[in-house]
């Protein structure tokens, strides 16, 4: 038997571990097979762990781990963001026979949130040109329902569901979501009906699940009853319809649009939990700051020694992230890339800023390595 300590290598948010891991005194800590849900629970165990490194369990990851490259989040976001546009505008024409396509578009979506879900977060804020705001806004509020539906358990086939109902919300005003910042009388009231319109399109083309054109009609109702089209209350509205419109709007504030700035990511989220006093779910409210953090992955930042940096992962509470300083506290770029832990004296976050006030352009993987491949 070889003991050795765990490293931050051996294991990973959403994946199961292929071994018992045991504390310094020998004390079973965690059995084989556990799923750490978050970075803090990984640094939790890597901290406190030991494995016996000649297990045959222990030799197949590593084996694997060397043969396999791991998929980058960036790729496959991008890749169902090239695949659902043209499926959107099929529909919108009153086109059928999508369904199928749609499903593999909400699996590339769910794939990357299990192999990391902060990478996906990071890519709504860091992969803003992808494609038009009309069809890269469904993808990244896919992303956030589905980190949200985790976080509270939601059975796997009613994730599907959402994140088809995330794809599709908007089909029924498509061509409206362009970069006009004036709309017509007629087309704000094409606006106000579109959930109406998009189930009566995606009925059109095939759709038959009840939850997923639910949701689609669903997704702007309010708490209080100042939602539309029905003006539902509370519980009459459907538990997966409530995530779908939290993520939809803080995705929609924190986006780059031609006639609207973007909300800086803290503030955006500071107005939901505003909203969530009347218009919100205020429990659901206080799952997305859980889950995003006060400062969400991929906000930019300015600690308090002077470096600039950007969020890369969550810490062990949702106001002290992991930062990667990349400029100097002179104002330099920084050759290597510096990981921060806020929760020290001198590198706590002093700032929020926007991308426009960062003096230099980075690459997503240069923060989050292979998984932000482009």
């Amino acid at each position: 038997m070889t003991i050795r300590r765990l490293t931050s290598d051996d294991i990973r948010p959403g994946e199961r571990l292929a071994w018992d891991v045991f504390g310094e005194n020998g004390a079973l800590l965690v059995r084989k097979g556990f799923t750490p849900s978050s970075e803090a629970q990984v640094d939790s165990i890597v901290q406190r762990g030991y494995v016996d490194d000649a297990s045959p369990c222990v030799a197949s990851v590593k084996a694997r781990a060397a043969s396999v490259e791991p998929p980058s989040v960036l790729r496959l976001l991008n890749h169902a963001v090239a695949e659902l546009e043209p499926l959107l505008h099929r529909i919108a024409a009153g086109g059928g026979g999508v369904q199928a396509e749609l499903e593999q578009v909400a699996l590339l979506v769910e794939e990357a949130v299990e192999i990391n879900a902060e990478v996906a977060a990071a890519c709504i804020l860091h992969n803003q040109r992808a494609a038009p705001y009309a069809i890269r806004h469904c993808i990244d509020t896919a992303v956030v329902a589905q980190i949200l539906a985790r976080a509270v358990k939601r059975p796997v086939i009613e994730r599907q569901s959402m994140s088809l109902a995330a794809l599709t919300m908007n089909v029924g005003m498509l061509r409206l979501q362009d970069d006009r910042c004036v709309l017509s009388t007629e087309e704000k009231a094409l606006v106000r009906n579109h959930p109406e319109q998009g189930v009566a399109l995606l009925r059109q083309a095939g759709v038959t699940d009840p939850l997923w054109l639910d949701c689609v009609l669903s997704h702007h109702e309010n708490e209080n009853g100042s939602g539309y089209p029905r003006a539902l209350v509370g519980d009459a509205i459907a538990f997966p319809a409530k995530l779908i419109a939290l993520a939809d709007r803080y995705c929609a504030r924190v986006s780059d649009r031609p006639y609207r700035k973007p909300m800086l990511p803290n503030a955006a989220l500071r107005d939901i939990l505003l909203d969530a006093r009347q218009a919100l779910d205020a429990q659901l409210g206080a799952v997305l700051i859980r889950e995003l953090g006060i400062y969400p992955v991929g906000t930019f930042v300015r600690l308090l020694n002077g470096e600039v940096g950007v969020v890369s992962r969550r810490g062990l509470n949702s106001t002290t992230p992991y930062v990667q300083s990349f400029i100097g506290p002179r104002g330099a770029p920084l050759d290597v890339f510096l990981q921060r832990d806020t929760r020290g004296e001198l590198s706590g976050i002093r700032d929020v800023l926007r991308a426009e006030q960062v003096d230099g352009s980075i690459r997503m993987d240069q923060v989050w390595g292979k998984a932000a491949l482009p």
